[in-house]
């Protein structure tokens, strides 16, 4: 074997070319979606509103759907939003901002708690 055919790249070998693409999968996004608003929804001022209105018109299933559509349309907005955004940052600058924005809900819930 020549020197020449050893660095030649054999042409009947495809070229793998890997894309830097997240590798999210459906049941990946479905479930850390839920669980985080599920979780986050828990015991917040929204369901011990719905709970007060499910015990005070006594109608639960006429709650549960307006319940259940604001919340369709809070995440549609959230969602849209969130395309909109993504077409137009990196995803880096994006993480960095919204760790900034965080900080700073977190800064001014601190100083809401530290002044009686």
């Amino acid at each position: 074997m020549t020197a020449s055919q050893s660095i030649a790249p054999k042409l009947d070998s495809p070229v793998k070319i890997q894309e830097n693409k997240p590798s999210w999968s459906f049941w990946s996004v479905f479930s850390s979606t839920f669980f985080t608003i599920f979780f986050a929804e828990l015991g917040d001022k929204t369901q011990l509103a719905t709970l007060l209105m499910s015990a005070e018109s006594r109608s639960p299933w006429v709650v549960f759907a307006g319940a259940a559509a604001a919340l369709v349309a809070t995440s549609l907005l959230g969602v849209s939003v969130g395309c909109w955004i993504a077409r137009r940052l990196s995803p880096r600058t994006l993480n960095i901002s919204v760790a900034l924005l965080l900080l700073l809900i977190s800064g001014l819930l601190v100083g809401d708690i530290l002044e009686f």
